[in-house]
């Protein structure tokens, strides 16, 4: 069913925050639909008559990276440039219709819709809430946003790839299981009719994470907390290490089934919350303390950091070469790396990549989707 807010947007103003965003798009800036809404608004309020109020409202609701500022610096100039001369492309007036997809309403007849006159053109864009949501950066949530990007998050099936045990259970297998065998002959008279056969059990590998909880991720920590709540409290085989100046076990704290609780409990917990990181020593401590005990034996483990370190990269190279001889796998999720033009420099990230089986996004639930594809093991990036 479509719903609110269902007004035009005047133009010229949308058709030209359109054209500006379509020139931000080719030159490699990501830019959404719900932002380009947010923009087209904004321009119809501030209008065109003045410069500083036209270029804040885009600097506002389409830069997200400081690396994109520069970009749109240019294309505003020019931009700007050409609607004075007039040589902006502005061929036709249309009327931009907004229409969001109510996610629970989706079984009611779409015939609920105003109608619009048949003599004027209209443009109609339609979009899922949920959706938007979905390829939205973390780092421009709002609080209730957050909350909605959590049910969705417990949505995933966040299980490790599969690996053999020692463990045997009935199965087409090669090893006899003779005690089955002979107690289904007793009802044979002795007479072992039906053989039966054992096999190596099956289960899921541990999935160890280990999240930077440092002033640089902060935009980031409080969204990838709840990813790891929805892991944890998930009942699978997981632990979870919040990852500052020190090494700190969260995985009691997020057990708690209340969300809001369980992030509190482990923010009263992790005492060294947005200060500075120092991963390679806090990979000395988990490898010394758990890693080498049997914790991330053969297990998967999941570094959520933007690589920002303010340790020695010797130390990192070294702890990071003993977690690889330790895990099955090994994967670096970077918020960051979602960034046009972006390049592993920082000296923590620069150090780590060799290391790694997998180098993946992290910075939007539907990046973190594809990270629980490559925990199981059903893709993989790099």
């Amino acid at each position: 069913m479509s719903t609110g807010p269902d007004a035009p947007i005047a133009a010229p103003a949308s058709a030209l925050a359109v054209a500006f965003v379509r020139a931000l798009r080719r030159e490699g800036v990501t830019v959404p639909m719900s932002s380009t809404v947010s923009f087209s608004e904004a321009l119809a309020s501030v209008g065109l008559s003045e410069r500083d109020p036209a270029y804040w409202a885009g600097r506002a609701t389409l830069v997200r990276r400081r690396e994109e500022v520069d970009i749109y610096d240019r294309l505003f100039a020019a931009f700007w440039e050409s609607r004075a001369t007039g040589r902006m492309e502005r061929s036709e007036t249309t009327a931009i219709t907004l229409a969001i997809d109510s996610d629970e309403d989706d079984d009611q007849d779409d015939d609920s819709t105003v109608d619009q006159p048949d003599d004027e053109e209209r443009l109609e864009m339609r979009f899922s809430r949920v959706e938007v949501l979905r390829h939205k950066d973390f780092a421009d949530y709002a609080p209730d946003e957050l909350d909605e990007a959590r049910r969705l998050m417990e949505r995933f099936r966040l299980v490790g790839e599969p690996r053999r045990s020692l463990r045997l259970t009935p199965g087409d297998g090669h090893r006899p299981d003779l005690r089955r065998t002979v107690r289904s002959a007793l009802a044979s008279d002795g007479e072992p009719i039906r053989r039966h056969w054992r096999r190596r059990s099956v289960k899921p590998r541990r999935l160890v994470l280990l999240l930077d909880v440092s002033g640089s991720m902060e935009p980031y920590a409080r969204a990838l907390v709840r990813f790891a709540h929805a892991a944890v409290v998930g009942r699978q085989r997981v632990e979870v290490f919040a990852l500052g100046t020190r090494l700190t076990r969260i995985t009691r704290e997020l057990s708690e089934r209340d969300p809001d609780t369980a992030v509190n409990r482990a923010g009263r917990t992790v005492v060294d919350w947005s200060g500075g990181t120092r991963i390679g020593d806090g990979l000395r401590e988990f490898n010394d303390r758990w890693g080498q005990r049997g914790m991330a034996r053969g297990a998967i483990v999941v570094i959520l950091s933007d690589g920002w370190d303010r340790g020695d990269p010797e130390v990192l190279d070294e702890q990071l070469t003993r977690l690889r001889r330790l895990a099955h796998r090994l994967v670096w999720v970077n918020p960051l790396k979602v960034t046009p033009g972006y390049a592993p420099l920082a000296r923590g990230m620069a150090t780590a990549l060799p290391h790694l089986d997998d180098f993946v996004e992290g910075h939007s639930v539907e990046a973190l989707e594809r990270l629980a594809a490559v925990i199981s093991g059903r893709s993989a990036r790099r």
